[in-house]
């Protein structure tokens, strides 16, 4: 659930203009996640969020895109505590997540930028990712499978 939500708060900020807490709970609230004011502050430190000085002259939160290694380690994490199996069929590859953890996990993927991996579509809980050619799935399927058992 905290994966969930804290990839629905990095959702809502990149799509509203969120100034306080109290809004981003509302939002959260909105959105089907009932959270307390406690919540919303340790999901901000966790995340790194900053605010910023928009150009109307308001503030609002944002991700930190400074410490680039933390999200890395970060997606890592979320990686290899969500997946629960990855599989194949021709020249594509299936990876099954816990309930609302395939978007965190598919932007683990991307973030990689793996060779011969031409897109990702990423479900609630589904990961597909297409590759170029079927001879190529089994060797990145190993590594996802490897990096469920190592860190990256």
């Amino acid at each position: 659930m905290r994966y969930s939500r804290q990839n629905k708060i990095l959702d809502i900020i990149s799509t509203h203009q969120v100034d306080t807490q109290e809004r981003l709970a509302e939002l959260l609230k909105e959105n089907g996640f009932s959270v307390t004011q406690a919540t919303v502050s340790r999901d901000i430190r966790e995340l790194q969020l900053l605010k910023t000085l928009t150009s109307d002259g308001k503030y609002k939160y944002v991700a930190n895109s400074f410490n680039v290694q933390n999200s890395v380690d970060r997606f890592a994490k979320i990686f290899r505590e969500t997946i629960q199996s990855v599989s194949d069929s021709g020249n594509i590859i299936v990876i099954k997540t816990l309930s609302g953890c395939a978007n965190a996990a598919a932007e683990t993927i991307d973030s990689m930028s793996l060779p011969n991996i031409l897109g990702s579509i990423a479900g609630d809980n589904t990961i597909f990712l297409v590759v170029n050619e079927p001879q190529n799935v089994a060797s990145l399927v190993s590594r996802f499978k490897e990096m469920l058992r190592y860190p990256l």
